[in-house]
C-alpha cells in the first residue's frame, strides 16, 4: 500500500517503461526472441482462424469457440508485443499517458474475456459429453454467439472498472514503470497516494473472476469425468478424454499464471518476478495454445491436410 499525501502533485503526461534491465547486447537478443515468439503467435493464430473458417467440417460449437480463443490470443499479445519490440530498439522507452491507459484497457479486456471463454469451452465439452442428444439444442448457434458476447461484456466491465480505478491515481513526479507494459502492479507501485482501495479492488475483482470461472470449469469436468468413467469401452473413454486434454492444458497454463500475477496477496511487491510471469502469459501462452490445440487435435491436422491437398490439386490443374 502506497501513501504519499505529503508530496507535491504534478501532472504526468508520459511514462517510461523500464522493461528488462540488461546490457545493450542482451537487449538485441531479447528483441530477436520476442520477435520470433510474436511471429509464431501471428502465424499460428491466423492459420487456425483461417483453417476453421475455410473447412466446413470444423463449423461446430467447439471450433467456433476455438476460433474466438485464437482471436483473443492474437489481440492481447498484439496489444503488448509491438510496443515492447520498439522499446528494445529505443533509448527513451516512453509511452504517453493516454496510450498507457489504452494499452491497459484493451489488455484487461482481452485477458478477462479469455478467462470467461475458457469457462464457456468447458461448459461446451460438458454438454457434448454428458448430454450428447441435447447438445445441438444446448449449444445452438444463437447460444454460442450469446456466450461469446457475454464473455466480452464481462471482460469490458472488468476493464472499465480496473482502468477507471487505476488511472484515477496520482503519480506525482515519478513516471518510471518497472515493467515492459502498462499493468496494474507497476502503476500502483509508482503512485504517490494511498493505493489501499485500488489493491483491494484488484484482488477482489481478480478473485471473483477466477473463482467464478474456475468453478464452472471444475464442475463441468467433474461431470465429464463421472460420465467418461461409465463408458464401457477403453476406446470410447480415450476419445472422450482426448477432446478435453488440450483444453485442460490451456486452462492450467492460463489460470496458474493469472492467479500468481493478480490474485495472491503481496503479488504487487515482486516486480522482477512479475515481469517473468508477465512474459509467460502475454506471449508464451498465446504461442503454446496453438501448439497444444494443433498437435493434440486430429481434426485440425486432417483439416490442414485437406486444405493443402486442395491447393496441390488446383496448382496442378492451372
Amino acid at each position: 500500500m502506497r501513501s504519499g499525501l505529503n508530496r507535491n502533485f504534478s501532472e504526468v503526461t508520459e511514462f517510461i517503461l523500464l522493461g528488462f534491465k540488461t546490457p545493450a547486447e542482451l537487449q538485441i537478443l531479447l528483441f530477436l526472441v520476442f520477435l520470433f515468439i510474436y511471429v509464431l503467435i501471428l502465424v499460428g493464430n491466423l492459420s487456425m482462424v483461417i483453417v476453421i473458417k475455410v473447412d466446413s467440417r470444423l463449423h461446430t460449437p467447439m471450433y467456433f469457440f476455438l476460433r474466438n480463443l485464437s482471436c483473443l490470443d492474437l489481440c492481447y499479445s498484439t496489444v503488448i508485443a509491438p510496443k515492447t519490440l520498439a522499446n528494445f530498439m529505443s533509448n527513451e522507452k516512453k509511452i504517453s499517458y493516454n496510450c498507457c491507459a489504452a494499452q491497459f484497457f484493451f489488455f484487461a479486456l482481452f485477458v478477462t474475456t479469455e478467462g470467461f471463454l475458457l469457462a464457456v469451452m468447458a461448459f461446451d465439452r460438458f454438454s457434448a459429453i454428458c448430454s450428447p442428444l441435447l447438445y445441438p439444442v444446448h449449444m445452438s448457434q444463437k447460444v454460442c454467439v450469446c456466450l461469446v458476447t457475454g464473455s466480452y461484456i464481462c471482460g469490458s466491465i472488468n476493464a472499465i472498472v480496473q482502468t477507471g480505478f487505476t488511472f484515477s491515481l496520482r503519480f506525482c513526479e515519478e513516471n518510471r514503470l518497472d515493467n515492459f507494459f502498462c499493468d496494474v502492479p507497476a502503476l500502483i507501485e509508482i503512485s504517490c497516494v494511498d493505493t489501499f482501495v485500488n489493491e483491494i479492488v484488484l484482488f477482489l475483482l481478480s478473485a471473483v473472476i477466477i473463482i467464478t470461472t474456475t468453478m464452472v470449469i471444475l464442475i463441468s469436468y467433474t461431470y465429464i469425468l463421472s460420465t467418461v468413467l461409465k463408458i464401457p469401452s477403453t476406446q470410447g473413454r480415450s476419445k472422450a478424454f482426448s477432446t478435453c486434454g488440450s483444453h485442460i492444458a490451456v486452462v492450467s497454463l492460463f489460470y496458474g499464471t493469472v492467479f500468481f500475477m493478480y490474485a495472491q496477496p503481496g503479488a504487487i511487491s515482486s516486480p522482477q518476478q512479475n515481469k517473468v510471469v508477465a512474459v509467460f502469459y502475454t506471449l508464451v501462452i498465446p504461442m503454446l495454445n496453438r501448439l497444444i490445440y494443433s498437435l493434440r487435435n486430429r481434426d485440425m491436422k486432417d483439416a490442414v491436410k485437406r486444405i493443402l491437398c486442395k491447393k496441390v490439386i488446383l496448382s496442378q490443374m492451372f
